[in-house]
């Protein structure tokens, strides 16, 4: 095996670019929603709406996914992404081709200071983590999207031109077959960090960027290492810096290497320097061979609200954070979950125009949580000050010997599904409810994603109501997306088995108490002894729907 060998690069599919219908067309066509950026962000809206039966338009400059090149980018998808995907109809997919993982061990020098295991607080049928490329998760939401056959998906359409319209926004796109000019009810920008419909609509992005430097090496090997996450805050065999080293698909491992402030990127990234690294850190009869080496640096930017009129922006084009964690790409995806259930409960006149302005009041402070975290471990990995330097040392040394240190050492918080604070549409605020196995009355098996996945609805879980009362409540919620399930009792509703850790996860107390659970799977509310009427009332302003004809 050649050392210095680059792998044979990935087949990334390309798709056809397709003629829109509106070339040539003297008077723009509106479409009801347009998404421009097929990136994760941009391909999981799509595929949720059209998983909800919306249709739109995507719109992408390329006609593949990931990097020519193949590069990895984002890798680790976090517990809540990986349930999004499983009611998207693709984490099976992913599974299979990703590495499952929950174990972790962080070092310091030659010593490991702690270990962790994720999988010990979960509920969910999905694991914490999944290692993947990203090109592959890309690649299997735009073949689901197309296997649901809503989405007019155009590649090769670039986006030159935006204005917005007193009732909605005018698109200029450019094509190998010519320019035309599209309307939109709502514009989803997608598109990145480098947006351009941020900039030409003059939005701030606050960006700022790190002197921090990082180079990427993924590589196969002839002998395999242990496949958990491994993380070093000052690694010996990398003058001191950190490292970590992940598994992915097809044998490929990441390995980032935390590199000097004042470094030659291009020489860093060469091949026979890449590989003195790997032989100092592996030993130097190690066999391997390189899929992609690349440097990079940190930039962060976080805008101040994520909506301006009839424009969204989600992913990367509303945020961008430090990698540490995997709080960037799962954060995006979260983004596209909490939006598009909303645009389509009120696209489908379910729910008030309200509603909409609740994805910038949860996704924002959700995005500058993310942005402080990896901030913080940003100054943990790279002290700036020689009192950072002692701090760090203090931390390392009382975590090896005590419990209560470990929690202090800052390798990178791993992504978790955000709260959202309290709102009018959440008067209690909200917390993810994790994809709990389930099970009906007479025995079969389901899933909290699979309920979520018919259509779009809330899931109302109401423990041992009475059948007067589940009568009452069918009429008062007759109007509304509402799915009422009891758990146990006989109350005549489709009934789920009761369970002790459903009713503790969930924060239910006793009989005759409701949880009130949004199509994004988070808790909307808790009413301690419901009646019909506050059920109404709870999924009513849920949904800003207050505002609609009772």
């Amino acid at each position: 095996m050649e050392k210095f060998a680059f792998a044979p690069a990935y087949e990334l599919p390309v798709w056809p670019f397709t003629p829109p219908p509106e070339l040539g067309s003297t008077k723009p066509v509106r479409h009801p929603i347009v998404i421009v950026g097929a990136g994760p962000s941009g391909l999981t809206l799509a595929c949720d709406l059209a998983q909800r039966g919306v249709r739109a338009v995507l719109l992408d400059e390329d006609d593949t996914v990931g990097v020519r090149g193949a590069s990895s980018r984002g890798i680790c998808y976090a517990q809540k992404s990986l349930e999004i995907f499983e009611r998207l109809g693709i984490y099976e997919r992913i599974a299979a081709k990703g590495i499952t993982w929950s174990f972790g061990r962080t070092f310091s020098g030659e010593q490991e200071v702690y270990n962790f295991n994720l999988q010990a607080n979960s509920v969910s049928k999905q694991p914490p983590f999944v290692n993947l490329q990203q090109f592959y998760v890309e690649w299997f939401l735009v073949e689901r999207i197309i296997e649901l056959g809503l989405t007019d998906l155009r590649w090769k359409n670039r986006l030159t031109r935006v204005e917005q319209l007193a009732d909605g926004v005018r698109l200029e796109v450019e094509t190998p077959a010519g320019s035309y000019t599209i309307e939109a009810d709502r514009l989803i920008d997608a598109t990145g960090a480098n947006s351009t419909i941020r900039t030409q609509m003059g939005i701030d992005a606050h960006s700022s960027r790190s002197t921090d430097r990082w180079c990427i090496s993924d590589v196969r090997f002839r002998k395999p290492l242990p496949t958990e996450r491994w993380t070093w805050v000052d690694a010996p065999f990398n003058e001191g810096r950190g490292v970590w080293q992940h598994l992915m698909a097809d044998g490929v491992w990441r390995i980032d290497y935390q590199m000097p402030e004042d470094c030659d990127t291009a020489y860093i990234s060469k091949p026979e320097v890449a590989g003195a690294r790997l032989r100092e850190q592996l030993g130097p009869d190690v066999e391997f061979e390189f899929v992609w080496i690349g440097p990079y640096g940190y930039r962060d930017h976080l805008l101040d609200s994520f909506r301006h009129g009839r424009v969204f922006f989600i992913g990367d084009a509303a945020h961008v954070v430090s990698p540490f964690g995997a709080r960037g790409g799962n954060s995006g995806i979260q983004d596209a979950a909490n939006l598009g259930w909303k645009l389509a409960l009120v696209a489908q006149g379910r729910a008030g125009e309200v509603l909409l302005d609740s994805y910038d009041a949860e996704r924002q402070p959700a995005a500058k949580q993310n942005l402080q975290v990896t901030s913080r471990s940003a100054r943990f990995l790279a002290p700036r000050s020689p009192a950072e330097h002692t701090l760090r040392r203090a931390v390392v040394a009382l975590a090896a010997r005590h419990p209560f240190a470990r929690a202090l050492v800052n390798t990178g918080r791993m992504s978790v599904a955000n709260d959202y604070p309290p709102a009018a549409v959440l008067p209690e605020g909200a917390r993810s409810v994790q994809n709990l196995p389930l099970r009906l009355a007479d025995g079969r098996e389901t899933t909290l994603m699979q309920l979520l996945a018919e259509g779009t609805e809330c899931i109302g879980l109401w423990f041992a109501p009475t059948r007067e009362q589940s009568r009452a409540a069918l009429d008062a919620i007759a109007s509304l997306p509402l799915r009422l399930l009891a758990v146990g009792g006989d109350s005549g509703l489709p009934t789920l088995q009761a369970d002790e850790k459903l009713a503790s996860h969930l924060g239910a107390g006793d009989a005759g108490s409701f949880v009130l659970v949004r199509p994004d799977a988070y808790r909307a509310a808790v009413l301690p002894n419901a009646t019909p009427e506050a059920i109404a009332r709870a999924v009513r302003t849920a949904l800003a729907a207050n505002e609609l004809d009772p």
